[in-house]
C-alpha cells in the first residue's frame, strides 16, 4: 500500500485537480445554457419563418416544422456533449496522471485507457462465452509481489442492438501462474441446459468434470482439455479458492481460467472499478481515492492466491 510520501503526492495532485475542476465547472455552467439556448432560439426563428409559407391550419405543426424539431433535438444533444467537453477532458487527463501515482505500490506500473490489453487474446473464450463486441476501459499493468499482471475493465457482448446480451462485464486480472497448467482449465458459472446442449451439439473441445462438492458444482462448471491434470486441482485447491471467492465476491460468481502459464481471475461487476465522482463533486482522498487503493490491493492479493492453485503442497 502507498506510504506517507506517496499519499502526500496524491493529495498535492488532488489540490491541483480541484483548482482545475472548479474552473471547468464554471465553464460548463455557462456553456450548457448558452449552447442549448442558442439552439432553441434558432429553432424558434426558423419555425416562425416556416409559418410564413405554411397553411394557416398547420402553423407550428407542418411536416417541415416536425423535421425542424427533430433536427433541433438531435443538435441539442450533440451541443450538450460539446458544452461539457472541458469537464470530461479534465477528468480523463486527471485519471491519466493520478492513477499511476495512486498505484505507486505496484512496481513498473503502467496505465492505459481504452486500449486492447495484451493478455486478452490468451484468455480462454470458454471463460466468458460467445461474444462479438468488446470494449475496454481502464488498463493497469505492472508487477505485484514479484509477478507480472494486467488488470483491466472489460465489457463483452453478443448480438447487436436491443437484442444484444452481456457475456461478461467487470474486471479481469491476468497473471503468471506459479505452476503452468498443461492445457486449458476454466471454472465458470453454471449455464442453463439449453446453452449446455448447444455447446455439446457444436462439439466443444473441453470436457466437463466435477469437484465432488454439490453446492460448488451447482454454481460452477469445470471444463478442461486435460482431465487428468485438472482433476486434482478441481477437487482440491481450485475448489477451495472458489469457495473463498464466493464469500468475498457474493453477487455474481467469480471465474477462474488457466491456459498454460497464464492465469485469469474474472470478477463480474456493474460499476466502474476505477470510478471517480462527477465533475461537480469535489474529490476527496478519504472518500474517493483510499477505497480505490484498497480495492486494487484486495484484487491483486486475491490474484496472488489464485495463481498458486497448481502449486504442490510441499512447495506452497
Amino acid at each position: 500500500m502507498p506510504d506517507d510520501t506517496v499519499i502526500a503526492g496524491i493529495r498535492m495532485n488532488i489540490e491541483a485537480y480541484e483548482a482545475a475542476r472548479a474552473l471547468a465547472v464554471r465553464q460548463v455552467r455557462w456553456r450548457v445554457p448558452l449552447f442549448i439556448g442558442l439552439t432553441l432560439v434558432a429553432v424558434v426563428v426558423i419555425a416562425w419563418l416556416f409559418n410564413k409559407v405554411a397553411d394557416p391550419n398547420e402553423q407550428w405543426f407542418s411536416t417541415p416544422h416536425v423535421f425542424l424539431y427533430v433536427i433541433g433535438f438531435a443538435a441539442s444533444i450533440l451541443l450538450y456533449f460539446q458544452a461539457i467537453k472541458p469537464a470530461t477532458r479534465l477528468q480523463q487527463s486527471f485519471r491519466d496522471t493520478l492513477l499511476p501515482i495512486i498505484f505507486g505500490f505496484i512496481r513498473e506500473v503502467r496505465y492505459q485507457h481504452g486500449d486492447r490489453p495484451n493478455s486478452f487474446d490468451r484468455l480462454p473464450r470458454e471463460a466468458v462465452g460467445a461474444f462479438n463486441r468488446q470494449a475496454f476501459d481502464d488498463v493497469v499493468s505492472g508487477r505485484y509481489e514479484e509477478f507480472p499482471f494486467e488488470l483491466y475493465e472489460a465489457e463483452l457482448r453478443e448480438g447487436t442492438g436491443k437484442g444484444s446480451s452481456t457475456a461478461f462485464k467487470g474486471v479481469i486480472v491476468a497473471f503468471e501462474a506459479v505452476e503452468p497448467f498443461p492445457g486449458i482449465l476454466v471454472a465458470t458459472r453454471r449455464t442453463n441446459a439449453v446453452v449446455g446442449f448447444f455447446r455439446g451439439l457444436f462439439g466443444s473441445k473441453l470436457q466437463e468434470l466435477s469437484s465432488g462438492e454439490p453446492l460448488l458444482d451447482a454454481a460452477y462448471e469445470f471444463r478442461t482439455d486435460n482431465i487428468e491434470a485438472a482433476r486434482p486441482l478441481v477437487t482440491g485447491r481450485l475448489a477451495q479458492a472458489l469457495k473463498w471467492l464466493g464469500e468475498t465476491w457474493p453477487d455474481d460468481p467469480a471465474r477462474v481460467a488457466l491456459n498454460g502459464s497464464d492465469g485469469f481471475l474474472l470478477l463480474p461487476q456493474a460499476k466502474n472499478f476505477f470510478e471517480l465522482p462527477e465533475i461537480s463533486v469535489p474529490l476527496d482522498y478519504t472518500r474517493h481515492v483510499a477505497p480505490m487503493i484498497s480495492d486494487m490491493g484486495a484484487v491483486l492479493a486475491t490474484a496472488a492466491l489464485v495463481r498458486k492453485i497448481g502449486v504442490k503442497d510441499e512447495a506452497s
